[in-house]
């Protein structure tokens, strides 16, 4: 049998890696923010003909933007973010392009106020702490039966942060390497992995709970293992199944939701690993008050 709880600290020890790796990116890159979040415009362009990256940045330097950021999506076009444009900035811009670069098609344009992009940025971070608490809530209420019920509630949240943890220190990295932005397909991504992650959770707990209804003699441990065993096979094959169909939209969709399947790509890995290696764990480590661990000194067990 997999001995997956005793292993609990290797698995926290990883976690702690790859989350200290993203803080260490965020605190040097830092998260570019669409324009839904920072302000600003957003045009998708197609030329007639080729039009070579460089040469489009220079352009738009030359013609006063100099901090842009280009991206070139499928079909040759190009994904360009600009400062907030006024009609007439946007008929000028699109005049000087015409004369260097022949005729092209403006096939999508987006603007962003400063004071509309302040109130979404606002309204993400309320949805994402309204999901946590309501989370929090209803597993304290499901699991009320059980002895100490706000802990699997508190167990799941903080694998929630986890998986949100992972998943900004990733595209902090993706921001830094490749430019790429956080948006409102990046805060729907995370609600969705939210909802993934803690099914998976539950399912593992409810599990737990069965188990003790049936053995209460059994030490807590070796029970919270043999649930993660019981599950471990249905946990791996939906995450499988799911990620093959991320995958497919990512790969088939494109640019238009790729924040959206890389933050569903990331966070059901990261998720499928803290509902089984982390917050059934974390009960274990509650259950025991083996938190002096964490600093380098083992407090003694409770019943």
């Amino acid at each position: 049998m997999f001995d997956i709880v005793g292993k609990r600290f290797w698995f926290f020890l990883i976690s702690a890696v790859v989350i200290l790796a993203g803080i260490i990116s965020l605190a040097t890159f830092g998260l570019k923010a669409g324009i839904e979040f920072s302000s600003g415009s957003m045009m998708t362009v197609g030329f007639e003909q080729g039009v070579d990256q460089g040469e489009l940045k220079k352009e738009l330097a030359s013609s006063g933007y100099v901090n842009v950021l280009i991206q070139r999506i499928g079909g040759g076009d190009f994904l360009i973010r600009l400062p907030e444009l006024s009609g007439k900035a946007k008929t000028e811009l699109e005049a000087e392009l015409v004369a260097r670069f022949g005729t092209f098609e403006v096939k999508e344009f987006d603007a962003v106020s400063p004071m509309v992009a302040a109130e979404t940025a606002r309204n993400a971070a309320i949805a994402v702490a309204v999901a946590a608490i309501g989370i929090l809530l209803y597993i304290t209420w499901a699991f009320r039966r059980m002895p100490n019920p706000f802990r699997y509630g508190a167990c799941a949240i903080i694998a929630l942060i986890h998986d949100a943890l992972v998943a900004l220190g990733a595209f902090s990295i993706l921001g830094g390497i490749l430019g790429w932005e956080i948006n409102l397909m990046f805060i729907t991504g995370i609600l969705a992995v939210i909802g993934y992650s803690v099914n998976n959770t539950v399912v593992v707990f409810d599990r737990i709970r069965e188990n003790l209804t049936k053995d209460t003699k059994s030490d807590f441990e070796m029970v919270v293992n043999n649930s993660l065993v019981e599950t471990l096979s249905r946990s791996l094959n939906t995450s499988l199944t799911t990620l093959l169909v991320v995958l497919a939209l990512l790969f088939f969709v494109g640019a238009s939701i790729q924040n959206f399947a890389v933050v569903l790509l990331i966070g059901i890995i990261a998720g499928t690993f803290s509902s089984l290696c982390i917050a059934p764990p974390l009960l274990v480590v509650w259950k025991k008050s083996e938190w002096g661990r964490f600093i380098g000194r083992r407090s003694p067990p409770t019943t």
